[in-house]
C-alpha cells in the first residue's frame, strides 16, 4: 500500500508579528529565503510568503515579492504561495474618512503580480483588532469573485482561507459555482484567530470536524491554527486526512515560555507525520495533490 503523503506548509513571516515579539521571524528577502530553505530541507513543500518593507512593516509590493520568490526559487522547488491579505501596518492600512482603519484593497491586489503558483484568497469581511485599532478587511462577495477571476487569468491557484463555516458555504461556494477554481480546491482552515478577528472560530476538535464535513465535493484541506492550538490542530488534521501548516506567522512559541524557530516547528510536525506512518510530500508530490503544474510545465515560473 502506498504511503500517504502530507503537504507541510511553512508560514515563516506573516503580516502582523514583529521581531520584538520573536527575533527569529524572518522579515527581509534574504532572511526569508534562507529560513524557507532550512524548512524545505526539513520537509516543508509549500511556503506561505508575506512581504515586509525594509522597516519590517507589511507590504504587498510586487517587487519585494519577486525578490523573495526568486531568492527562494534559486535555492529549491518549494511551492510559492503569496499573500493577498497583506498585514495590519505598513503599506497595507489607511484611515478612512469615516475614522475607521482599513486594509487597502488596491494594495492587496498587488500580491498577485509576482509570479507565484498560488495566492491566498480570504473570502471574508472582518474587523481585525490589533494594537488598540479596529481594522476593516472588506472582501465583499463581488471582491471575492474578482480576486478569484484575476487569479484564474494568471494561472494562479487560490488557497481559500476560511475562518468560519459561513465563509466556506457562502463565499467560497459562490466562487466555485461561478467556475472560478478547478478541483481539487485547496481549503485552508484558519482557527483560533477569534481573539483578533471578528467572526473567526476558535479551535476545538468539534469545530474542525464540522468544517471538514462542510467542505465542497472535490476539496482537500489544510489546517492553520493560531498560538497554542497549532500543534493540536495539526495532529487532528492528520487524523482527518488533511494537511498541515506551521510557522511563526501563526505561533511564536515552541512550548510554554520558549520562543520558536520556523525550522524546529517543521521538524516537530514531520516527526509526528512519520510516527503516524505517513511521509511529508515533496514539492513535486504536493503539486500533484493540489493540481498544480510541475515547474517544468509552468510558463513564466518564478
Amino acid at each position: 500500500m502506498e504511503t500517504p503523503k502530507v503537504i507541510v506548509t511553512i508560514a515563516p513571516t506573516g503580516g502582523m508579528a514583529s521581531k520584538k515579539q520573536n527575533p527569529n521571524i524572518p522579515t527581509q528577502p534574504q532572511e526569508i529565503a534562507d529560513d524557507v530553505y532550512r524548512c524545505y530541507n526539513a520537509g516543508a513543500s509549500l511556503v506561505a510568503v508575506h512581504a515586509r518593507r525594509p522597516d519590517d512593516e507589511a507590504t504587498c509590493n510586487p517587487e519585494i515579492y519577486r525578490t523573495i520568490n526568486k531568492l527562494i526559487r534559486d535555492k529549491c522547488d518549494i511551492i510559492l504561495n503569496n499573500s493577498t491579505g497583506g498585514g495590519i501596518n505598513g503599506d497595507m492600512v489607511r484611515k478612512a474618512e469615516n475614522g475607521y482603519y482599513e486594509i487597502i484593497w488596491e494594495e492587496r491586489l498587488k500580491g498577485m503580480e509576482a509570479g507565484a503558483e498560488m495566492c491566498t484568497l480570504d473570502p471574508t469581511t472582518i474587523n481585525a483588532t490589533f494594537e488598540g485599532r479596529e481594522i476593516l478587511m472588506n472582501t465583499s462577495p463581488s471582491r471575492c469573485k474578482f480576486l478569484a477571476a484575476e487569479m484564474q487569468k494568471r494561472g494562479i491557484k487560490p488557497e481559500w482561507e476560511v475562518f468560519s463555516p459561513t465563509h466556506l458555504i457562502q463565499d467560497v461556494q459562490a466562487c466555485l459555482d461561478a467556475g472560478l477554481d478547478t478541483k481539487p480546491y485547496f481549503v485552508n482552515f484558519v482557527l483560533n484567530a477569534n481573539k483578533g478577528f471578528q467572526g473567526a472560530m476558535p479551535y476545538t476538535p468539534k469545530v474542525l470536524q464540522q468544517m471538514v464535513e462542510l467542505m465542497p465535493e472535490g476539496a482537500i484541506f489544510n489546517v492553520s491554527a493560531i498560538g497554542i492550538a497549532q500543534l493540536n490542530a495539526a495532529v487532528q488534521s492528520l487524523l482527518l486526512g488533511g494537511h498541515v501548516r506551521v510557522g511563526l506567522e501563526d505561533n511564536l512559541y515552541y512550548s510554554r515560555g520558549r520562543l520558536a524557530k520556523n525550522v524546529e516547528l517543521v521538524e516537530r510536525v514531520v516527526r509526528i507525520i512519520r510516527e503516524f506512518g505517513m511521509e511529508p510530500a515533496t514539492p513535486a508530490e504536493a503539486r500533484t495533490i493540489i493540481g498544480l503544474p510541475q515547474l517544468s510545465q509552468r510558463k513564466g515560473a518564478a
